[in-house]
């Protein structure tokens, strides 16, 4: 779907090349006209600002430039009058007819509307949540999931192709924690006697996972234990609870057998993350792909990495260790790919996944992380710089803390400690709407407070409930007009839509003109937030018309004008409530 804005740019960009030709002599880089919408209809329907942007470089004032412009426009259908204002921005009106024809556009493309087609087509991979698989999901990575899953949505709307992707954590220390948790939970069912570890995942979870694993064991476990707590170093806070689990994690695989330690990691993972799988899907959130990071070393994908960092000579040894030239390429520091044991490293996994992405012909590698990243973007375009990948195909963006509240009282989040509320039981006090709506009503990079009985109260303060309650509104007056058995007649409304005169008409119109450009601001930006904040509007204009006005009224040609522009307002509440992954009610 074509974008009016695009048209009004097209229109200037026209005066613009024409005012261009009267100063063949002045070397200027000559800039894309800026259009925004206007905020006050007295002020048009669009503004530009182009004059004040030409006005240093052609040593001219504003005013003349602009009046220059104006008189450069090309004729066409769209504008009815353009007028200077101030020091020289030029507000464009709309006709008539161009102002009301996103009314019908509307009904036409139905779903369709406000989609269109990006200039510049990008394939986007959209990596998000890639929460370690070591627990359920928390409260915090909900917030994730509802940014990434309404972004996709919303970079698919504006024309690119997006692929999701949840990357998962399996092949670092923190699985063989895991299953040393999961081991001794296992134990203790036995009633064996041993102290759980301090630094051992301690969430019911675990004892769930520990039952089911050993109860499909051959072996005895009991004739495995032996002397395993035997002369292990004290466990305690700090340094001593992570030098006692790393004890326990070697003395676990040399009682189980190498082979029988790693098939309990995969047993523990794979449960963990079937139970991430279905509470994700049950959020409307389905990722196309969970990418393991076991497979990078399984199919020789990090291997090739670290060889082109070799070939490319960026890789030295020291300590025993190798080490990658980050500094040469802006970070702060250089940076271990491969430990003095062998094992390669957390970053060595990172470039050798995002190398990966780039050969499966994504232009646009798109992570969504936690703020504790913030040193993550230097580290791994210093990464793809080094492998000869462009630098700025990757974009990271940063999701802030969610705090919970419940009756005043804010909730402590820790997988370890077991002392979490995860999604799902948000999804089950609140709903999959409510929580859908509230993660992305803040910016990702600002913190989030979640009001539980905000959330979950029925009042026009309730922003999603405000929104869903309009559309029900338009619902119940369709309703309304089959009990009288009154038709509305569409082609009727639409010829006649120009009879909307009042004030709280104009502004559903121009609230509804203003759709298309939102979405392409809220996915250029990546900013669903937006959008939520275009809705509330949209919805705030409806309730006020609603109040204001009779739609069920003696009239037939104005009855189905206002119903035909209900009607329409119901449709991109509609649109816009499903990209945020949120459901438009007909009845509340």
């Amino acid at each position: 779907m074509r974008l009016l804005k695009q048209d009004i740019i097209e229109l200037l960009e026209s005066a613009v090349a024409t005012v261009r030709g009267q100063f063949e002599d002045v070397s200027v880089d000559w800039p894309t006209p800026e259009v925004t919408r206007t905020k006050d209809a007295a002020h048009g329907d669009f503004a530009t600002n182009a004059a004040l942007q030409l006005a240093r470089p052609l040593q001219r004032k504003p005013r003349e430039i602009a009046e220059m412009l104006v008189a450069a426009m090309p004729e066409n259908t769209l504008v009815s009058k353009v007028e200077i204002a101030g020091p020289g921005f030029i507000n464009l009106f709309l006709n008539e007819a161009s102002a009301t024809q996103v009314v019908s556009d509307v009904l036409a493309a139905g779903a369709r509307f406000g989609t269109c087609e990006a200039q510049v087509p990008q394939r986007i991979l959209l990596e998000y949540v890639s929460a370690n698989p070591t627990g359920p999901l928390h409260v915090g990575h909900g917030r994730h999931a509802a940014y990434g899953a309404t972004l996709a949505n919303l970079l698919r709307a504006v024309g690119h192709e997006v692929h999701e992707e949840y990357y998962v954590n399996d092949a670092g220390r923190q699985m063989d924690i895991l299953a040393a948790s999961v081991f001794v939970r296992a134990l203790q069912q036995l009633d064996i006697h041993c102290a759980f570890p301090n630094a051992g995942y301690r969430g019911d979870y675990i004892r769930t996972i520990a039952s089911d694993w050993a109860s499909a064991q051959p072996l005895k476990l009991t004739t495995l234990v032996g002397d395993i707590f035997d002369a292990l170093p004290e466990d305690g806070e700090d340094e001593a609870k992570e030098g006692y689990i790393d004890a326990l994690i070697e003395r676990c695989e040399r009682v189980l057998g190498p082979d029988a330690f790693a098939t309990l990691q995969r047993f523990a993972k794979d449960a963990i993350l079937d139970d991430i799988r279905e509470d994700l899907a049950g959020f409307g959130v389905r990722p196309q792909l969970f990418f393991s990071e076991a497979s990078l070393n399984e199919d020789g994908a990090l291997d090739t990495a670290l060889d082109v960092l070799r070939d490319n000579n960026v890789l030295y040894e020291k300590g025993g260790a190798w080490w990658f030239r980050a500094t040469d390429y802006g970070d702060e520091k250089d940076r271990v790919v491969v430990r003095e044991n062998g094992k390669t490293t957390y970053f060595a996994s990172d470039i050798a996944y995002h190398l990966n992405k780039r050969h499966r012909g994504f232009d646009c590698l798109l992570d969504v992380l936690g703020s504790d990243h913030h040193g993550y973007v230097a580290r791994v375009r210093a990464g793809l710089t080094a492998m000869q990948q462009p630098a700025d195909s990757l974009e990271v963006r940063l999701v802030q803390f969610v705090t919970l509240y419940r009756g005043g009282e804010k909730m402590q989040m820790g997988t370890r400690s077991g002392n979490f509320v995860s999604l799902r039981e948000l999804r089950a006090e609140v709903g999959n709407d409510a929580a859908r709506f509230f993660y992305i009503m803040r910016s990702n990079d600002q913190h989030l407070d979640f009001d539980l009985e905000l959330a979950t109260s029925q009042t026009s303060d309730n922003p999603v409930y405000y929104i869903q309650y309009a559309h029900a509104r338009v619902a119940s007056v369709f309703r309304q007009l089959n009990a009288q058995s009154i038709a509305w007649d569409r082609a009727s409304g639409e010829a006649h839509i120009t009879m909307l005169s009042e004030s709280h008409e104009q502004a559903l119109i121009t609230r509804l003109g203003g759709y298309t450009d939102t979405l392409a601001s809220a996915a250029g930006r990546r900013a669903p937030q937006t959008l939520v904040n275009y809705l509330r509007e949209l919805a705030n204009d409806l309730h006020s018309y609603y109040n204001a006005h009779k739609f069920i009224i003696e009239d037939s040609a104005l009855r189905d004008a206002r119903l035909t522009l209900i009607r329409a307002t119901q449709q991109v509440l509609a649109n816009g409530l499903s990209i945020l992954g949120v459901s438009a009610p007909d009845t509340m």
